[in-house]
C-alpha cells in the first residue's frame, strides 16, 4: 500500500493496484431524500469517493446524485456493502446485481461484506467467494470486508485466496482498535475508518459516552494550534497514520470543512496525544453480536 496524489485529493493504492481516494463521503443514516442532495453537495465540495451500503437503503439515490452531478463515472469511486441477509454464494452474486442496478453502474469500484457474521461464518465464506468471482470477472475493481476482527481475518484467509483490499472498522480517538489496525497492516489491508470523527459518540441513540469527541480539550487545543476544528484534526490524524476515512454529514458547510484537511500536518507529538485518548470502549455494535436471527432483514430488489 502506498500513498500517492492525484489533483488535490490524496489516494491510497490498494494491494491490487487500484487507487482509492483517501477521504470518502458516507451516507449512513441519510434518508433517500437527503442522500440525493447531500451526495451532490459532497461532489461539489470535491469528494470523489462515496461510501454506501445495501443495508442503508439509499444506493439508488447515490447513483442518481452522481448522474445529476455531471461528473464522468470514472471520476467517482463507488463503495458499497453486502448485508448479511444476502450472504451465500448465489445470494451474494445476486446482491451485487441488485446494488449495481440501484447505483446505475456496470462495475462497482469496491464491494465489501458488511459484517463477519461469526455465528454463520460458512455463509460469510461463501459470500466472500462470490466477491472473489465478481473480482475475477471484472464486475468489481476491488473487494473487502467491514468490522472484521483479527481472528475473523485469519479464518477468512485460511479458506479463500484473495486478500481483502480494505477492512472498514470503527476507529476514532476514543476507540482506536490498535490490534485490528496492526493486523490489517500486517496483511497489507487498508484500514478504513467509519465514525472517523467519533460520530458514534454523539449520534442520537448510539453509544453510551459521557464525552463528545468534538468537545475533547486535547483535540480542540491541537486544532487551535493549526487554526482547524477538532473534526479536521481527527480526519488529518487518520490520513497521516495511513487510514482511509469516511466522514458523514448532510450539512454542506461541514462537508466542506471535513474536506479542508490537506493543508496542514500534525506533529509526531500531536499524533501521540490523540492516540492516548483511546478508551477501549466501542461505540457501535459489537461484530460478534451481529446475528441472522436478530439483524437479518430483506434487501429489496432493484
Amino acid at each position: 500500500m502506498t500513498r500517492t496524489h492525484t489533483s488535490a485529493i490524496p489516494t491510497f493504492t490498494l494491494n491490487n493496484g487500484v487507487e482509492l481516494p483517501a477521504l470518502g463521503y458516507g451516507v449512513f443514516q441519510a434518508t433517500p431524500k437527503q442522500t440525493v442532495t447531500a451526495v451532490q453537495e459532497a461532489l461539489r465540495a470535491g469528494y470523489r469517493h462515496i461510501d454506501t451500503a445495501a443495508g442503508y437503503g439509499n444506493e439508488r439515490e447515490v447513483g442518481e446524485a452522481i448522474r445529476l452531478s455531471g461528473l464522468d463515472r470514472s471520476e467517482v469511486f463507488l463503495e458499497t456493502k453486502v448485508w448479511i441477509s444476502d450472504y451465500g454464494y448465489e445470494a451474494t452474486l445476486h446482491a451485487f446485481h441488485k446494488s449495481a442496478l440501484k447505483l446505475g453502474v456496470d462495475q462497482i469500484d469496491l464491494l465489501i461484506l458488511h459484517q463477519p457474521l461469526p455465528t454463520a461464518f460458512e455463509r460469510t465464506l461463501a459470500a466472500y467467494r462470490a466477491l472473489e468471482r465478481l473480482f475475477l470477472d471484472g464486475r468489481v475493481r476491488a473487494i473487502g470486508v467491514s468490522n472484521f476482527m483479527p481472528h475473523h481475518l485469519d479464518r477468512l484467509l485460511a479458506e479463500t485466496s484473495v486478500v481483502p483490499t480494505v477492512n472498514q472498522v470503527e476507529v476514532h480517538p476514543y476507540f482506536r482498535q490498535p490490534e485490528v489496525l496492526a493486523k490489517n497492516e500486517e496483511l497489507g489491508i487498508l484500514s478504513q475508518a467509519w465514525s472517523p470523527i467519533g460520530g458514534i459518540t454523539f449520534y442520537p441513540g448510539w453509544g453510551d459516552y459521557l464525552k463528545n469527541t468534538l468537545n475533547e480539550p486535547v483535540l480542540q487545543a491541537i486544532g487551535e494550534a493549526h487554526s482547524k476544528s477538532a473534526a479536521q484534526v481527527m480526519l488529518r490524524w487518520h490520513l497521516q497514520q495511513g487510514r482511509s476515512a469516511i466522514p458523514k454529514s448532510v450539512t454542506p458547510a461541514r462537508m466542506v470543512e471535513n474536506f479542508e484537511i490537506f493543508d496542514f500536518k500534525l506533529s509526531i507529538e500531536e499524533l501521540a496525544a490523540i492516540d492516548s485518548l483511546d478508551t477501549g470502549v466501542r461505540g457501535g455494535p459489537d461484530p460478534e453480536r451481529i446475528t441472522l436471527e436478530q439483524h437479518s432483514f430483506p434487501i429489496p430488489e432493484a
